[in-house]
């Protein structure tokens, strides 16, 4: 018998290359471990919602892994299409579920597919749940292989087929200000990077002055022009370059499972993910009124710190994956959550992140303020002063992780680009912060082969030699 994968839900699920570790037996084993976990904890009853994004093969590995649940008593809703996770996170409370699975690799290359548990909250599994559910494989992984998935002469709970992409556009008209959005006259574009995006931006803005195109709006699982389906500036150009043409007064993208936002402003110039965070943040406390502070990760901007302490409120820091975040925003009753990779979360929805509403709120700020993209970002600058962001990732092979992880977890420098180290926080990772209030970080990512710097500094040639000096100093 063959030796069992090593699978690990990392900081949110698990992916792997599609046809190596990603195969049918191995996603047949994700989804009998969740079934066991939920026997174990007498929730079986409350039933799972299963989703799927625009991957090669989503719909089929969706299928089985929502055969097996059944297989244990479990009822399941299925998605009818692919969908943003956060649609089928959504769904998860709407059906009072015990939890949820996403079939999908987020921005992971095209070659990937990924498998994602979701919380009876709709928020990403907590640590205890996938490690409850990582317990279960060694037995789920013979199960599933003996019995397929035929039965196993327990009464097998009926699959319901749905569509959970209309309650989903239902709830986020009732979130923003559409009648505002719409009445606007804004002209965007979006860009949903050939994946689950495509179509709910458009839907829920059609018929008003406010007029919606869409780029790379077709499913195509080779998502061609792009390294990976993640809407960061390397692989925007299409986005960037209709801008520079004219014609539009933003543009908004989304991931490959429409849970993260990019943005780019009305001169085709990209707007980095902590600066969004930001705008949103300060849009929803200075133009909404809304209460509550943020919730982020550790390698969230410092201009926050600004910000939070400009409206009065609270930050809580906390280490990198929403499964972290999303806890956060409701101990601390955040009207908004969000991480470095562009994922945020806002009050009164899940606690999980959503690119199309993101993208909406990010709208309902240049209707209410009449301003554009780049004025906003100059009003955030009048608050915390400039701030510049960059990171890099460094892929590594696996004979090169035990290394690198070592140079990573080892001891710190003192100074960066000539500034003084005066804080370490080590919960994820490494962050040093700067004597000028500029700060780097350097970890491990948990779904990819990579090691990621990041730094935050007030000017770009001193942001650049902080993370020269860190990449340096860990030898990659």
């Amino acid at each position: 018998m063959p030796s069992q994968p090593d699978i690990r839900f990392g900081t949110d699920g698990w992916r792997a290359i599609i046809g190596d570790d990603y195969t049918f037996a191995n996603v047949r084993a994700c989804a009998a471990a969740v079934a066991m976990d939920l026997k174990a904890i007498r929730q079986t009853h409350r039933g799972v919602a299963v989703g799927f994004d625009t991957r090669f093969q989503s719909r089929s590995f969706a299928e089985d892994a929502a055969k097996v649940i059944a297989n244990y008593g479990t009822p399941i809703q299925l998605s009818d299409r692919p969908l943003p996770t956060p649609a089928l996170s959504y769904a998860v409370t709407q059906m009072g579920g015990a939890s949820g699975v996403m079939i999908t690799a987020s921005h992971n290359p095209p070659e990937w597919n990924g498998f994602k548990v979701k919380s009876y909250a709709g928020g990403s599994a907590p640590p205890e749940q996938v490690e409850r559910i990582e317990a279960h494989l060694p037995n789920a992984f013979v199960i599933p292989a003996q019995a397929g998935i035929q039965g196993r002469g327990a009464k097998e709970a009926q699959i319901d087929t749905v569509d959970m992409v209309s309650p989903y556009l239902k709830q986020l008209s009732s979130l923003v200000d559409v009648e505002r959005i719409k009445s606007a006259g804004l002209r965007v574009l979006v860009d949903s990077m050939h994946g689950s995006g495509a179509g709910i931006v458009a839907a829920i803005l059609e018929g008003g002055a406010t007029k919606v195109s869409e780029i790379r709006s077709e499913i195509n699982p080779a998502f061609p022009d792009m390294k990976q389906p993640e809407p960061v500036e390397d692989n925007l150009a299409p986005l960037i370059s209709a801008i520079k043409g004219g014609g539009h007064d933003v543009g908004v993208a989304t991931d490959g499972d429409a849970d993260r936002l990019g943005v780019v402003d009305e001169n085709g110039v990209y707007v980095t993910t902590l600066e969004v965070f930001s705008m949103l943040f300060h849009h929803l406390k200075s133009r909404r009124g809304l209460p509550g502070g943020a919730a982020c990760t550790i390698t969230m901007s410092s201009m926050m710190d600004r910000l939070t302490e400009h409206h009065d409120v609270d930050l809580q820091r906390t280490p990198v994956g929403f499964k972290f975040v999303g806890p956060a925003m409701i101990d601390n009753a955040c009207v908004l959550g969000g991480e470095e990779s562009g994922g945020y979360a806002f009050a009164g929805h899940i606690p999980e992140r959503d690119g199309p509403l993101s993208a909406l709120f990010f709208l309902e700020s240049m209707a209410v303020s009449g301003k554009s993209p780049s004025e906003l970002l100059s009003e955030i600058h009048e608050i915390t002063g400039p701030h510049t962001f960059r990171r890099i990732d460094i892929e590594f092979t696996p004979d090169q992780r035990d290394g690198i992880a070592a140079a990573v977890n080892g001891d710190a420098p003192v100074s960066l680009g000539g500034v003084e180290v005066v804080k370490e926080d080590r919960r994820d990772g490494v962050r040093l912060d700067l004597s000028d209030g500029g700060w780097a970080v350097v970890r491990m990512s948990g779904t990819e082969p990579l090691v990621r710097i990041y730094t935050e500094a007030a000017s770009v040639g001193l942001r650049d030699s902080v993370l020269e000096d860190y990449r340096v100093h860990l030898g990659v």
